[in-house]
């Protein structure tokens, strides 16, 4: 993941592939799951970041997405849900 600061009242989430994910129909599968994980948990997340998610070839399965993103934010200090103190340490 690959996170800058931007000036804005809200945030911009790309997705991308590594070139070797698979055919169209997995990489648009891929992209619906991801962006529909993003969007049940973005009220979580603080505003004004633009954010560039690498995706990887795997087990496309909705439920992981959402963990994933969870710790993905997590870990770069995104997320809402801990101080600053807590998400800097994980």
């Amino acid at each position: 993941m690959f996170i800058q600061k931007n000036d804005l009242p809200h945030n911009r989430m790309a997705f991308t592939f590594i070139r070797k994910y698979g055919n169209a129909v997995e990489r648009n599968r891929a992209r619906r799951l991801s962006r529909e994980a993003y969007r049940l948990i973005r009220n979580s997340l603080k505003t004004g970041f633009d954010m560039v998610l690498l995706l990887y070839p795997g087990k496309d399965v909705f439920d992981t997405r959402i963990e994933q993103l969870k710790i993905l934010f997590s870990k770069a200090a995104v997320s809402k849900d801990l101080p600053a103190a807590e998400q800097g340490r994980r």
